[in-house]
């Protein structure tokens, strides 16, 4: 059970997380549930008042982020992967190159120590990525304000790039597939849980959460299972893990600050650069329109970026496939950049 000392501060916490959800969502700043609440966390901490988030609903929502990212792998997207091999593996060449020049240039230009540089230089896969440094006890404020400098420019960038190359679009709603039955949930859950607890006994990363992944991911695949997590489930679970970023917040200095920005910047800079580099003869071999592939290749949201290719009428089978291929991409390539530093 909760003591009373641990749940003021946890239900503080949540207040203050939902608070700013709803500001960032009004404010149509990306990833709203995870940046928003990492935000009024972060600057309530920095007044003073005693945040966080206890263990027990901090691995819940793990596990719950682990199924709903696995429910992205569905029979269509693995058939779709299938063909365009040519671009998967391009896409994966320039997601490894992209890793190494960033944290090449967070450690010597900024300052990073190795890991926070491998973590804040991830193209991609951010509730992985702030997972693994909260449970690894890494610098999540500055990796936390790498990433959500990265998903802000990029989903300025992309619409920009393809108004400059003439293609206007209008808002589209959110996409995504039917919530799956809570039976099919409870199950995927516990059988991530026991999956996740293995994990933890080999020292892997992010254990609950990868756990989750793995068993969601390949029930999607084999069709066993189809659907995603409720978003009443989803949504409060990306409160708790953006709440957690922000009570690491805490005497951070404006020279930290100023500092992660620039870091920001710069990763953000690299990172389109290459995946502008490697869309381009992708484009060429497979004849398609160059700024399709820049949307498949961009390093931003999953989510944003799927949704702004649908709005601007590119292939949404090939958007969505890239973007769920970087995601399988980085949930190997992640921890082994990690385990080597």
């Amino acid at each position: 059970m909760l003591s009373k000392t641990s749940l003021l501060p946890t239900l503080l916490t949540l207040a203050l997380s939902a608070v700013g959800a709803g500001i960032a969502t009004l404010l149509a700043i990306p990833a709203a549930v995870l940046v928003g609440p990492a935000i009024t966390v972060s600057l309530a901490g920095l007044a003073g008042f005693n945040l966080e988030i206890h263990p027990r609903l901090r691995d819940l929502a793990f596990i719950l982020l682990g199924v709903g990212i696995g429910s992205a792998f569905d029979p269509n997207a693995g058939a779709a992967v299938l063909r365009w091999p040519l671009a998967m593996a391009v896409l994966g060449l320039s997601l490894w190159i992209s890793m190494i020049l960033c944290t090449r240039v967070l450690i010597r230009r900024f300052g990073f120590d190795a890991a926070t540089a491998t973590l804040a230089s991830t193209p991609g896969h951010l509730s992985f990525v702030m997972s693994i440094a909260t449970s690894e006890n890494r610098d999540v404020a500055q990796i936390g304000l790498v990433q959500s400098i990265r998903l802000l420019a990029l989903t300025l960038i992309v619409p920009l790039v393809a108004l400059i190359m003439g293609f206007p679009f209008s808002a589209v709603a959110s996409l995504g597939g039917s919530p799956m039955s809570f039976v099919a949930l409870g199950v995927l859950a516990l059988a991530g849980l026991g999956v996740g607890l293995v994990f933890q006994r080999l020292k892997l990363p992010a254990p609950l959460l990868l756990g989750g992944m793995v068993v969601s991911g390949g029930s999607h695949v084999t069709g066993y299972v189809s659907g995603s997590v409720p978003s009443a489930l989803l949504i409060p679970a990306f409160l708790v893990l953006g709440g957690l970023i922000g009570t690491r917040f805490s005497g951070i200095t404006w020279g930290q600050f100023r500092n992660a920005a620039g870091a920001g910047g710069a990763v953000t800079l690299i990172a389109s650069g290459i995946a502008a580099l490697a869309a381009l003869p992708i484009a060429w071999a497979l004849e398609m329109p160059l700024v399709t592939v820049l949307a498949a290749f961009a390093p931003g949201g999953v989510e944003t970026m799927i949704a702004l290719g649908a709005a601007l009428g590119f292939d949404p089978s090939f958007v969505a496939a890239c973007h769920i291929m970087r995601l399988v991409i980085l949930t190997f390539l992640i921890p082994v950049a990690f385990a080597r530093v």
